[in-house]
């Protein structure tokens, strides 16, 4: 990474701008200091059909692109377990995925949509609302299912971008009796039957994101019991996944970002089966990027519990994932700076374009890859 950084920057030949990047001749000029990354820096042209918008007919026979040496290997998930040894620690992010899209109308008849980010405690939730003019505070929203919401305030400050609401009755059983599956903005379709399935995780445990973690869509009973008898270890962590996982970072450089905050916790068996790991000379494989931040949370503040807004930039310094498994990432977001922090810049450049001119199936429901941590 120190020799990445090192590179001196070009504005004139950003390798994705403008075109389609072609891994035979797209030239990588990284920015020479951390303070020096822009978001431009994390661009590129997507054709819009290799954005997938269904899974694969079986959950293992999506893609996999092993990035794990320099040279991409292209091969197929169920070909994971070749890929990891006795001892390695695979660490899945259990979050479920709630049906926190609502639909409903205003009191005077103009119509709303509410997106659950989070229960705060009783029937106070914190939701984004979708609304030509947003109501009064004490203005009641009457959802499509019978129940209503009421605005009591913003969050997470008094101007704060989210709104919270009191509904009439528990949130939980709202949103499974009359919610729909938060599907990402950029997949077309609204929510069928079998979203409801594929838009989670086999081992989803608790209830509270409203986005999947992806990487881990790709694992199924078969390929999980085929792991286990072949002697890697299993461990959970649990990352609410909020909206803002698909927003692009607006501001032109990095060290401008905000970011948003997403609930944690790690169980001491997780931290011990770390230990294990890390004793027995096994590698610490996460599941998705954020199984990554949640880690790294615990890695860098001590806290096992709480609510995190780690920033993983190129430049960090990676205390506990060996290895990673991940789904390709929007341009321009906080998830494509966070692996190429991981795996190097240029690396993670050359693999995207790698896996855009093979036709590689991209975003929630596409395909993934597997990388190692740059030392």
């Amino acid at each position: 990474m120190a020799n990445e950084q090192a590179k001196l920057k070009s504005p004139h030949l950003h390798p994705w701008h403008g075109c389609v990047p072609s891994s035979s001749t797209m030239k990588i000029v990284a920015p020479y200091a951390v303070d020096s990354w822009t978001t431009l820096d994390f661009d590129f042209k997507l054709p819009e059909n290799l954005i997938a918008q269904h899974p694969a007919a079986e959950r293992t026979a999506s893609r996999l692109l092993d990035g794990s040496a320099s040279n991409a290997v292209d091969r197929i998930f169920r070909d994971l377990p070749s890929l990891l040894k006795t001892g390695d620690l695979l660490v899945f992010n259990d979050t479920q995925v709630v049906k926190a899209r609502l639909f409903g109308e205003k009191s005077t008849g103009g119509k709303c949509e509410l997106l659950i980010e989070r229960v705060i405690q009783g029937r106070e939730v914190v939701a984004h609302m979708k609304v030509s003019k947003k109501p009064p505070l004490g203005g009641v929203l009457h959802m499509v299912g019978g129940f209503t919401a009421t605005l009591i305030g913003r969050w997470p400050q008094d101007h704060g971008p989210l709104f919270r609401f009191e509904l009439s009755a528990d949130p939980y059983q709202l949103m499974e009796q009359h919610g729909h599956v938060p599907l990402p903005p950029y997949i077309t379709h609204t929510d069928e039957a079998d979203d409801v399935q594929r838009y989670q995780t086999v081992f989803a445990k608790h209830p509270g994101a409203v986005a999947a973690p992806t990487a881990a869509l790709h694992f199924d009973e078969t390929l999980l019991a085929q792991l286990t008898a072949q002697g890697v270890q299993r461990a959970s962590v649990t990352l609410h996944v909020g909206a803002g996982t698909f927003q692009p970072v607006k501001a032109d450089k990095l060290s401008e970002h905000v970011m948003h905050y997403e609930r944690y916790a790690i169980p001491a068996a997780t931290l011990q089966a770390i230990s294990d790991c890390q004793a027995r000379g096994g590698k610490v494989v996460a599941v998705g990027t954020t199984t990554v931040r949640t880690l790294e949370t615990w890695a860098k503040t001590g806290q096992t519990s709480g609510d995190t807004n780690i920033f993983i930039t190129p430049g960090f310094q990676f205390q506990v994932v060996d290895t990673l498994i991940t789904n390709f990432h929007l341009p321009k977001s906080t998830l494509m700076m966070l692996v190429s922090a991981f795996a190097g810049y240029a690396h993670i450049m050359a693999l995207y374009a790698h896996a855009i001119a093979q036709g590689y199936r991209f975003f929630s429901y596409g395909d993934s890859m597997l990388l190692q941590r740059t030392e």
